[in-house]
Formats: structure tokens, sequence, C-alpha cells
């Protein structure tokens, strides 16, 4: 058996697999794409086991490993998905990158004060202002 054909078609499943990864949106899409890697890899480890003659079959047990794994993943990543997908109502992956709590709208990331620095009335200068500074150095003198 030629080793060529074997590579060139896992190659090609896993170049598919790749693009479906950096070009698709829907997470379930994407898991599917990432099936498809894991097949190419299984299908050279196959075709390597079987072009060396391995008396252990160890590309054919390592393959094993592998579906097992994939399996899991597969398992788990769904579940995952099901439930981004009944608290958000969407498996878009643009939809999907702010996972974080909504940030407080009063918050103004640009604002050096950031409400931890003003006093009772709102004064940005806070509870150490200039007439608190003025007070502590007449007390300390």
């Amino acid at each position: 058996m030629h080793l060529v054909y074997p590579a060139v078609l896992a190659a090609l499943l896993f170049c598919t697999g790749l693009y479906g990864v950096l070009a698709r949106r829907n997470v379930i899409l994407i898991l599917m794409s990432v099936e498809l890697m894991l097949n190419a890899v299984n299908l050279n480890l196959v075709a390597f086991d079987v072009w060396l003659r391995d008396k252990l079959h160890s590309g054919q047990a390592l393959t094993l490993f592998t579906i097992a794994i994939a399996a899991a993943e597969i398992g788990i990543g769904l579940a995952i998905v099901l439930a981004v997908h009944r608290n958000r109502g969407t498996t878009d992956i643009d939809k999907l990158r702010d996972t974080a709590e909504p940030p407080n709208p009063d918050d103004d990331p640009h604002d050096p004060h950031d409400g931890h620095d003003l006093d009772s009335q709102g004064n940005p200068d806070g509870p150490d202002g200039p007439e608190d500074r003025e007070e502590k150095a007449e007390a300390a003198a």
C-alpha cells in the first residue's frame, strides 16, 4: 500500500477542518470541524502503523484513545453549548465573546476617581480633600 494516498487524504481532511475552525461562527460547526481534524490524525496514525508494520499496532491503539477522547470532548462541548444557548439564546461566536458579567453603566473606565474618592456630597476630592489635608497639617503641628 502506498503511504501517499492516505497521507494526502488526511492532509485534505485536516485542512478542511482547520478552515472550518477559523471561518465558522457557529459553535456546533466549529466542534464538527475539530472532529474532522481529529479524524485526519486518526487516519494518519493507522496509515503509518500499517506502513511501518508495527508488531504492537501502537498506531491503532493510539487511534482508539484518540476516538475515546474525541467522544468525550464532543459530549462535554455539546453540554457547554446547550448551557450557553439556554442562558444567552444564541450559539454565534461573535455574540458570545463577552462572557463576563455586563459592566456597570455607572463605572467610567476613563474616570480616574471612578467613584472611590468621593466625599458625602459627591465631590471628587474625597475624604482627603484640600480642607482635610489642611486640618491634618494643623493638628500635626
